[in-house]
């Protein structure tokens, strides 16, 4: 996490990319019509084997601050930190290929910092279904979030999340979690740096919740997130115990119709 050269002002966008051609048009488009415009777009394909490739090569072509990274199948958390050690920007951004911003998302972003003088911030958005129609109710972010806030639930959406590298250096992803809950532990790492972060109560982007997100072996969720609270947060049995409740909680106000 050392400080490392970087561009004033410049948005580093990371965004993994595999078998996303379903979806990634969406992304790049919301990218592209962003009233800020100072930002670039670091695609990371993870070894896709469909069309991925060919459809962001034709926006490369069109846009020089779109740039493809190719890489073997490594997984989400290995693409990341493929694109945040390229990336040129003080500020990082992670968007997922099959997410989408609103068009004044980085604008306001960067305003909302400047004005709480933060290190990272993050905002309320709407979630979509697989055919970009809203499902469920907007998650309206959590005006202060701390260290502590984060010891149960991850109040950060991925997508949403916003800090300044010039301050700390870049934060990397911890690729040995594998699928463990690896984008929760980032941020956490990210609060860990300055203590708080800011929730933006705009809604300023659309999370895609796919089919999987809703049907999955829920046992297999709750069995995840015990597991994550005891040997990467390393909390004893009881507290794991607490946590996961706390989680299931908020889990079922998040997913309720």
């Amino acid at each position: 996490m050392n400080k490392e050269n970087y561009v004033k002002g410049l948005v580093s966008i990371i965004t993994p990319c595999y078998n996303g051609e379903r979806f990634i048009k969406e992304t790049i488009d919301s990218v592209e019509s962003q009233t800020y415009p100072n930002w670039e777009m670091l695609i990371i394909d993870d070894g896709s084997t469909d069309n991925s490739e060919k459809i962001v090569n034709q926006y490369v072509e069109k846009d020089s601050r779109i740039k493809l990274i190719k890489q073997k199948n490594a997984g989400s958390a290995a693409a990341r930190n493929n694109g945040i050690r390229h990336a040129q920007g003080q500020y990082i951004a992670l968007l997922d290929s099959d997410d989408i911003w609103l068009p004044e998302f980085l604008n306001d972003q960067i305003g909302f910092m400047s004005e709480k003088k933060a290190f990272c911030v993050c905002s309320s958005y709407r979630r979509i279904d697989e055919n970009s129609d809203e499902t469920l109710s907007p998650v309206i972010a959590k005006p202060v979030i701390t260290l502590k806030d984060m010891e149960a639930i991850d109040y950060i959406g991925c997508l949403t999340g916003l800090y300044d590298c010039s301050k700390y250096g870049k934060v990397f992803l911890h690729t040995e979690l594998k699928s463990l809950l690896d984008d929760y532990e980032y941020w956490i790492d990210v609060i860990k740096l300055s203590g708080t972060a800011y929730g933006n109560q705009k809604i300023l982007a659309k999370y895609r919740v796919r089919k999987n997100s809703l049907t999955g072996n829920k046992k297999k969720l709750i069995s995840k997130h015990y597991k994550f609270y005891r040997t990467v947060l390393k909390q004893n049995v009881i507290k794991s115990c607490i946590s996961v409740g706390k989680w299931a909680v908020n889990g079922f106000q998040k997913y309720r119709v």
